[in-house]
């Protein structure tokens, strides 16, 4: 086996603006050389009806023949193969060309160009469209998949919610959202088999990765990064992850954001009884700070306005009392000391 035949092949990986040309002089001037073609074509028969109806020197027939020939020639072979090179671009998608099985170019501009007439365009997903994913309700139209043109419009994928593990082993369901466009037509096509499929696969891979690595909730009084606190640190990291992956596949990931985060059905009760119970302590600590306060304000301004002179026991009975009235979460109830305070 030759040194060239063992040489792995390599897609190729740099875009190429693909020779063309405007398409509409080239299509006035075809169509204007056709009807030229059938007129000759016309005439060259009534020149060999002439010619053989009457003795006519030999070079008016063979001369009537070149013209029926040639006419024939552009009308059935030249004129439909220019025509084959005539493409039209929408705004904001890309023709990827091939010539017999190489890569010729890219046309990005939009508008109407003629090109090699023996190119051909790269279909994004084979011969039969894929199966996409409903996102929001919508439908994929018909055929959407079989365009032979690539979008360049920034997308959106709405992946299923997964099931995964945090860092805690609580499970958790989470989905997320991801813009993406295609920024390398040639990676695209070239260097994955499908580049949606390839996308969604490494989200939910890049998705599991992350959530591994964070709890779903903390207490408010720790430092540590959480799911459900900190989604714009986590979406950040997803995006800066999930580009490293689709890099390969010429990708551009825009934005990242987290749509769905809740525990899975059979620990959520009781993570909710977990955090109801947790803001019951907070508010619990939050009044008796408030009350603490007070109580030190109140004896504070007792003393500093010596209206009454108290004893350490009776500050002390005092303190109870105003903390059971501040701290208590029924109405108060007065009840009038007609003794003495022992």
């Amino acid at each position: 086996m030759s040194e060239r035949a063992a040489r792995p092949r390599t897609a190729p990986q740099a875009e190429v603006k693909a020779p063309a040309w405007p398409g509409m002089p080239v299509l006035v001037t075809n169509v204007a050389l056709m009807i030229a073609a059938l007129v000759t074509v016309v005439y060259g028969s009534v020149m060999a009806e002439g010619a053989a109806g009457m003795l006519a020197p030999a070079g008016r027939l063979s001369a009537a023949v070149v013209m029926i020939g040639g006419g024939l020639l552009y009308l059935a072979i030249i004129g439909p193969i220019i025509f084959l090179g005539l493409k039209v671009v929408r705004p904001n998608e890309a023709l990827v060309l091939t010539l017999f099985g190489k890569y010729y170019g890219t046309l990005k501009s939009e508008g109407f160009f003629f090109v090699h007439p023996f190119v051909s365009p790269v279909n994004p997903f084979g011969p039969v469209a894929p199966v996409a994913r409903p996102t929001s309700g919508a439908l994929a139209a018909p055929g959407a998949g079989r365009r032979m043109a690539i979008s360049l419009k920034a997308e959106t994928l709405n992946n299923d919610q997964q099931k995964v593990n945090d860092k805690l082993g609580n499970p958790v369901i989470i989905g997320v959202v991801v813009i993406w466009r295609v920024v390398n037509t040639v990676k695209a096509l070239f260097s994955v088999e499908n580049y949606k499929e390839f996308l969604s696969i490494q989200c939910d891979a890049a998705l599991r990765n992350i959530v591994r690595d964070y709890p779903y909730d903390i207490p408010r009084d720790e430092a540590e990064l959480s799911l459900r606190g900190s989604s714009q640190e986590v979406v950040d990291r997803l995006r800066g992850e999930l580009q490293g992956k689709v890099e390969i596949a010429g990708l551009e990931v825009l934005e990242a954001r987290i749509t769905h985060l809740s525990y899975a059905p059979e620990i959520a009760a009781a993570m909710l009884q977990r955090q109801q119970a947790r803001a019951i302590v907070d508010a619990r600590q939050l009044i008796v700070e408030g009350a603490v306060g007070m109580v030190e304000m109140a004896l504070a301004k007792l003393n500093e306005n010596d209206i009454v002179k108290l004893d350490e026991e009776r500050k002390a009975t005092m303190v109870s009392n105003l903390l059971v009235v501040l701290c208590g979460n029924r109405d108060v109830q007065p009840v009038v000391n007609s003794g003495t305070l022992y």
